[in-house]
């Protein structure tokens, strides 16, 4: 282990290995350890009596639930859009040759007490029965606008500065009542508050337009795609890749201690006695704890169903947006399901995850109105869990720690923030123009 690496990324996270990966396609010497012995980090996939073990603390499953080994229940379950940046980053890198992809059947939004397909054309607006027949064609003309909008063609800007004009103004353009505004801001465009409406408008409308794109792209019920045997393969896909590319993986190394020189720079990780030396330490926030600071916290719900939601039209993968404002919250809710059509549980057996960023001690009684929506439970697991954000300055002591997870069930701005550490690490922009054919998807009815 005594040898000099660029960069050592320290945990098997999926923020991790997708930049090991990405540094090591660079021509980067990156060498990769965690202190587990087994890939995945916070972001793991667990069978049942992993599972079982780590919420009930007994590995005796019930009968009931069928084999353990036929469950790959993720613990940051996510959803990736169709033609979003982590697909691209999963093509740039040819990672899509370890993984094989499945359309997810459907995407929803709470509003007024029911489920609502979310719509993202202008002919999706004039079907649904989310709103009243004039605000139908309001949102029929907003969705045009939305569509036909080019960048680098005036003409579709209707003499609109997008980066100028906020959201709020452009909105108005068109009189969308207040619910309309709150699924496009957190349903389409994936919204986390409603700041977006105080920004220039651009932002919310590529967001809208990536979404209807991805939708387009599989003739599927929603935008997203998600690998078959859930994402547990995607670390290891990555972990293959650096591997490919010269890097070196050593799990199951205890402690690993980073090592500073005296003006307070990162120069290396010590584990067993021995110490690496490098330019650059990446890693996730438990290897660094007085580096950052924390931010909130993740309360979540694990529930095994053997049905798919109601009001989903049978869906065997579906992602249901609870926007803060129908909840009266600060901050809005997911439902993530997935079954045995994704081959992350055994046949009959649908897994639903419920997650928000959490505003009390209770998860049980926070998750409420997301877990009424599934209908009988067969088990449920609670689970809170602290977020945090790095503290430090990278430039001064050459540590580039990632975000926790939070409680989103898309990639959006997990990629997000890979990206931006890829950036503060090499300096460049990570070039994300790929063709997009090369990530192809079974068919939804396809087991």
């Amino acid at each position: 282990m005594d040898e000099e690496y660029d960069v050592i990324v320290l945990g098997t996270g999926l923020k991790e290995c997708i930049l090991s990966g990405l540094l090591s396609v660079d021509g980067l010497k990156v060498l990769h350890m965690d202190r587990n012995d087994y890939y995945g980090g916070e972001s793991t996939s667990l069978n049942l009596t992993k599972l079982w073990k780590r919420f009930k603390g007994s590995e005796t499953t019930p009968d009931h639930l069928g084999i353990s080994k036929e469950y790959n229940v993720d613990m940051v379950p996510k959803f990736m859009m169709a033609n979003g940046a982590l697909v691209r980053v999963l093509i740039r890198t040819s990672v899509t040759k370890y993984l094989n992809f499945k359309a997810v059947d459907g995407s929803f939004v709470y509003n007024n007490g029911k489920i609502h397909k979310v719509p993202a054309t202008d002919v999706e607006a004039l079907k649904s029965n989310l709103m009243g027949l004039f605000e139908k064609r309001r949102a029929r003309k907003f969705f045009i606008y939305v569509q036909d909008y080019e960048e680098d063609d005036t003409k579709s800007h209707e003499r609109l500065d997008l980066h100028k004009v906020t959201t709020k103004e452009l909105i108005s353009k068109y009189g969308l009542e207040d619910d309309t505004v709150d699924f496009i801001g957190h349903a389409l465009a994936l919204h986390r508050d409603d700041n977006y409406l105080d920004e220039p408008a651009i932002d919310t409308v590529k967001r809208m337009k990536l979404y209807a794109e991805s939708l387009a792209r599989f003739q599927g019920g929603s935008p997203y795609i998600y690998p078959l045997y859930g994402l547990g393969e995607l670390p290891q896909a990555f972990a293959r890749l650096s591997a490919v590319y010269g890097g070196t993986y050593m799990l199951n190394k205890p402690e690993c201690k980073v090592e500073f020189d005296e003006s307070g720079k990162a120069i290396g990780v010590t584990s067993e006695g021995e110490t690496a030396k490098c330019k650059k330490v990446v890693c996730d926030p438990s290897y660094l704890p007085d580096k950052v600071k924390k931010v909130g916290r993740v309360a979540r719900a694990i529930c095994i169903m053997k049905h798919p939601i109601p009001d989903t039209k049978d869906s065997h993968s579906v992602q249901i947006i609870l926007p803060k404002k129908q909840l009266k919250r600060k901050s809005d809710m997911y439902v993530f399901c997935c079954s045995y059509a994704h081959n992350v549980a055994p046949k009959g057996k649908f897994i639903a995850f419920v997650s928000t960023e959490a505003e009390t001690d209770k998860p049980e009684i926070e998750l409420k109105p997301g877990i009424d929506l599934l209908g009988p439970v067969e088990e449920t697991f609670f689970d809170i869990y602290d977020r945090y954000e790095p503290a430090n300055s990278p430039e001064e002591d050459s540590c580039f720690v990632t975000n926790s997870y939070d409680a989103t069930t898309h990639f959006e701005t997990t990629v997000k923030d890979v990206l931006a550490l890829y950036s503060k690490i090499t300096g460049k922009e990570l070039d994300l123009s790929v063709d997009l054919t090369a990530a192809s998807a079974a068919e939804p009815d396809a087991a």
